[in-house]
């Protein structure tokens, strides 16, 4: 079963799902991969992957897209930042804060700036990174703020941050399974998609 998975999913979503995969199918053989959700879609779409994961938005033709589930992304600022004690946080007290952001090649930044347009304001962006931890640690350093998926804060077991929940609409992002409908899937590639399914 050949997988891939963008840089903002694969090692905080895959590893419990694949060590439970290997459990029930010790036989097989999983190949992982991380990229973007440009390269994971030409790779679906050549059949050079069986299932890729990534998030919304997805604008390629011809491949299935299959939402999986929908993540909360949450506020994390150094500890000692101001919002880190404020009893309720909104969108409107994050508003001319710097961001730390993943570069445009990332959907996570695309998610980010969305939500912030839907409230009528653009991040204003200090710094991007090509790595999700790398923008904790600078949000950590003092850096500025960030909106981090759900899932980064789970695996997350430094105290030198702080995750908040928005209050109100709250920004979020939906996790898919890209695959291609014109290629053969084995029975395996048909119950590992089954196996993400199951959240």
């Amino acid at each position: 079963v050949r997988v891939a998975a963008i840089p903002t999913i694969a090692p905080y979503f895959l590893p419990e799902r694949l060590r439970a995969f290997q459990q029930q199918f010790p036989d097989a053989q999983v190949v992982v991969q991380e990229d973007t959700t440009d390269n994971l879609l030409k790779q679906v779409a050549h059949g050079e992957v069986d299932v890729a994961i990534a998030a919304l938005p997805i604008t390629a033709k011809y491949v299935d897209v299959e939402p999986l589930f929908e993540e909360e992304l949450l506020l994390v600022t150094s500890p000692d930042h101001p919002l880190a004690r404020k009893k309720t946080v909104t969108a409107a007290d994050i508003e001319d804060l710097p961001f730390v952001l993943l570069g445009e090649a990332h959907c996570l930044a695309d998610n980010v700036i969305t939500f912030c347009r839907q409230k009528s304001f653009h991040p204003i962006t200090v710094e991007r990174t090509s790595q999700l931890a790398m923008v904790q640690e600078l949000v950590t350093l003092g850096h500025g703020v960030s909106l981090v998926p759900a899932m980064a804060r789970e695996r997350d077991a430094s105290r030198s941050r702080s995750y908040r929940s928005l209050a109100g609409q709250k920004p979020t992002r939906t996790i898919v399974m890209i695959t291609n409908p014109y290629r053969y899937h084995t029975r395996l590639v048909k119950r590992f998609q089954e196996h993400l399914r199951r959240k």
